[in-house]
């Protein structure tokens, strides 16, 4: 099995001080993962172009966009403009997800899907050509500090006997002890926020994840 991906959550990092915090958290990090939002699908905006635009010379890290907006592709070219290089687009904004798929790969994008605990896992079914990826939010959307659901990894399973060639993550309730249990249940990787971004020895904390 390979060693476990850790997209790491910006969202979680200091955000007052963003430019010294990607450099701190490169050697943890995969991919960094920004969370976007249009105040309406969830109640929260977050990252926003502009600000990924400045943080992108930074660091030659990927840069994951989760998108979680009625009208993705709305904020879609602006943000691809900023430098992002891969984007997950929420399943349940429903027929704008194909559209806005269809021009993520025009642009030569990576793309994936977000599926939350009250939709089915076989609804990913129609889109599975289109992505490498599906993340699966163990906790409501747009809400930190939650539990990880008791449903969160049986429902992993699941998408991973659904969808043998698509990559499954885990996003929501990343704690110590929810990680080996999200692994057992077959993700390829997690978006960890403060578990990673307030680690105490980061360097041992990286090294025990991709050890699971």
């Amino acid at each position: 099995m390979a060693a476990l991906v850790l997209d790491v959550s910006v969202w979680s990092a200091d955000l007052a001080n963003l430019e010294a915090e990607l450099r701190r958290l490169a050697p943890a990090a995969d991919s960094f993962h920004f969370d976007a939002a249009d105040g309406h699908f969830v109640p929260f905006l977050l990252f926003f172009p502009d600000l990924i635009a400045r943080l992108r010379p930074l660091t030659s890290i990927e840069f994951h966009l989760h998108l979680m907006a009625t009208r993705p592709l709305d904020l879609l070219p602006a943000f691809l403009d900023a430098g992002i290089d891969r984007v997950t687009l929420p399943i349940e904004v429903g027929k704008r997800v194909s559209r806005a798929l269809d021009f993520l790969l025009d642009r030569g994008k990576k793309t994936g899907l977000s599926i939350d605990l009250d939709t089915a896992p076989i609804e990913v079914k129609d889109y599975v050509g289109r992505i490498s990826r599906i993340v699966h939010m163990g906790t409501p959307m747009g809400i930190k500090g939650c539990d990880l659901d008791v449903n969160a990894c049986p429902r992993v399973t699941e998408l991973r006997h659904l969808f043998p060639n698509a990559e499954v993550f885990a996003d929501g309730g990343i704690r110590e002890h929810t990680v080996p249990l999200l692994r057992q249940a077959g993700v390829a990787g997690i978006v960890p926020g403060s578990l990673v971004c307030n680690a105490e020895e980061l360097d041992a904390r990286v090294a025990w994840l991709k050890s699971l």
